[in-house]
């Protein structure tokens, strides 16, 4: 378990829902245009998301190899926490999809003109940006409240106090081999590798 600053932590999480609620902003503005140019329009937001899916997943792992995970509701929280980051990924693909949805005309004599198939797959981005955003609000309101209770933070040191004191911080001793086990055992009188006897006259 590594100790870490949560302060910092609620800090970075408090971040997040700004920032899916700007994204999710600019993916509506564009789905509302005609998407003549997918690679321009799109691609900015589309390249932030992906950003941001990626300091959400490290933000994750951080807090789940820490003592986040053993204060109250640690777990279920990293649970709701990954939900959220793959709800920002999968936001991230969608935008991509967008993006190739619009430029098959370029491709494709048969393919639809018209940006239907990219609007839905924009709606489906900022879908997914919102529930994310609500995810991060309430988690980071959670461990505000937390730090700023004297009674929770009491709490939540005697729940990391114990897992740091729990069975699998131990490690295991092999018990010390005897000295019956160690000391070299008698060579037999008639084995092949004891010495002759010295010959008499």
């Amino acid at each position: 378990m590594q100790i870490i600053d949560l302060a910092e932590q609620t800090r970075l999480l408090g971040q997040v829902a700004p920032a899916l609620e700007t994204l999710r902003d600019d993916v509506r503005k564009v789905r509302e245009g005609e998407i003549l140019k997918p690679v321009r329009e799109i691609a900015p937001f589309a390249r932030r998301t992906q950003q941001l899916a990626m300091q959400c997943t490290q933000q994750l792992h951080d807090l789940s190899i820490s003592q986040y995970a053993a204060i109250k509701d640690g777990r279920q929280n990293l649970a709701q926490l990954a939900g959220a980051c793959a709800q920002v990924s999968l936001a991230a693909t969608l935008c991509t999809l967008a993006i190739n949805s619009r430029t098959e005309i370029l491709l494709y004599e048969d393919a639809d003109p018209n940006p239907a198939a990219s609007r839905d797959n924009l709606r489906r981005a900022a879908d997914e940006m919102d529930r994310a955003r609500t995810t991060y609000r309430s988690l980071t309101q959670h461990l505000s409240g937390r730090l700023a209770s004297a009674a929770a933070r009491r709490e939540d040191e005697q729940l990391i106090d114990r897992a740091l004191v729990g069975p699998g911080i131990t490690t295991a001793h092999s018990p010390a081999p005897s000295p019956a086990s160690t000391a070299s055992s008698p060579v037999p009188p008639n084995s092949p590798t004891s010495s002759p006897a010295p010959k008499t006259r």
